[in-house]
């Protein structure tokens, strides 16, 4: 499993010539690295007397974090599954009307896997963005820069998972999908980029 190498072997791996993993792995991590973060500036605020108000929601923000960075980590070696399900799909037999058939309708099966898979690491980094929100005057304000981190990363995971649906969608010969998932994608990346520059703008009225 790629989340079991060290991050060298990851590195090395990511950097041959293999075209999984990718984009899409990179994305997951990017996200999780960014739950990671508002983790920490949950464990930072949780039991200190200036935030004593805001203890619930810490406590709250803290175990939604994790659990996002646990699903984001899952995900990195899912989306490599996915887009080596539509490598093998491309490997199949095409010598008869049959092979044929079973092909074409595994290599759209696997790009539909292609799709899904960086679309709901897009969607997860989005709830990563907006966990931090909730933070913004409520956390630690020694801390306030890797808040204003996890949502670069956070945001960075969801532009790339974007960028990963937008390259299989025209491969895919099923019209109301690609519409229905365009605009899904659209909606959620307009949706993180206005939560990421509201974080972006706290941090840096308030930084120092």
């Amino acid at each position: 499993m790629l989340v079991e190498k060290t991050l060298k072997d990851f590195s090395d791996v990511l950097a041959s010539d293999s075209p999984a993993p990718g984009g899409g792995s990179v994305a997951a991590l990017s996200g999780s690295l960014g739950a990671d973060l508002v983790s920490m500036v949950c464990n930072l605020s949780i039991g200190k007397e200036d935030y004593e108000e805001w203890q619930n929601q810490l406590e709250e923000a803290l175990k939604k974090s994790r659990e996002l960075s646990s699903e984001l980590l899952e995900r990195v070696d899912l989306d490599t599954q996915a887009f080596n399900g539509v490598m093998k799909a491309f490997k199949m037999p095409k010598e008869t009307e049959d092979q044929k058939q079973q092909r074409k309708e595994a290599i759209q099966k696997g790009f539909r896997e292609a799709v899904q898979s960086p679309l709901a690491i897009g969607q997860r980094c989005l709830e990563v963005l907006k966990v931090a929100e909730s933070l913004l005057g409520k956390s630690n304000t020694n801390a306030i820069s890797d808040l204003g981190v996890s949502s670069q990363q956070a945001y960075a995971g969801l532009e790339g998972a974007v960028m990963n649906v937008n390259i299989n969608l025209p491969s895919i010969k099923d019209n109301d999908f690609v519409e229905k998932t365009s605009r899904e994608t659209e909606d959620i990346l307009a949706e993180g980029k206005i939560v990421c520059d509201k974080i972006n703008r706290f941090v840096n009225e308030n930084i120092g």
